[in-house]
């Protein structure tokens, strides 16, 4: 006999889960990212930009923008019944900074997306991730009409460590930004072997 989805006799399957913060500077394309690979409808909290907001949103270099991420974007990828990955986008604006340790916990690594035209736009996010030991890769994303640069570059420009990936990205691209989750995994695995105490014997 079935009970529900679960023959009697067998354990429902606990899956693994995964959390990747999707983070980086007002208008770079975390809500887009987070909607090119999410199996579901994303979670939006978007709201339109107002007049009151002008004095504290920068919108130089994304004049064109008329929404913002105000509290996160959820969405969720699974990979198989017992692992499932999900994936947060944190808000971009300073004054929404006090959600991102309630987003950060337990999370295995991040995504800071970064615009050539703004780097300086991120160095908050690189700065966060940093100071908590979080892993995260640097996802260039490559906007049309913006100037191309070189992986050594940008990990200048952006003062990192040179054990952080930089992956050249389209935020648009569902192909692609598997392309950047593949490596942030990648990497918090590096990160948590490089951490984990050697055993003597």
């Amino acid at each position: 006999m079935i009970f529900g989805r679960f023959e009697r006799g067998k354990s429902p399957v606990e899956p693994v889960t995964l959390k990747i913060l999707v983070a980086g500077g007002f208008g770079v394309g975390k809500t887009t990212c987070v909607g090119a690979v999410s199996e579901i409808k994303p979670l939006r909290t978007e709201e339109v930009l107002t007049e009151a907001g002008r004095p504290v949103d920068d919108t130089r270099g994304v004049e064109g923008k008329r929404t913002t991420t105000v509290a996160m974007d959820f969405g969720r990828i699974t990979f198989r019944e017992d692992l499932v990955l999900y994936l947060f986008g944190t808000p971009g604006q300073d004054r929404f900074w006090f959600l991102w340790d309630e987003l950060a916990t337990g999370a295995l690594g991040a995504i800071v997306l970064a615009d050539t035209r703004r780097l300086e736009d991120c160095f908050a996010a690189v700065d966060y991730f940093e100071r908590r030991s979080i892993p995260f890769v640097i996802g260039v994303n490559c906007f049309d009409g913006a100037e191309r640069y070189p992986s050594d570059v940008v990990r200048q420009a952006l003062d990192l460590d040179p054990g952080v990936p930089i992956v050249l990205c389209d935020a648009r691209d569902r192909e692609s930004v598997k392309d950047v989750l593949v490596a942030v995994v990648r990497h918090a695995m590096t990160h948590a072997t490089e951490r984990r105490p050697s055993v003597t014997t």
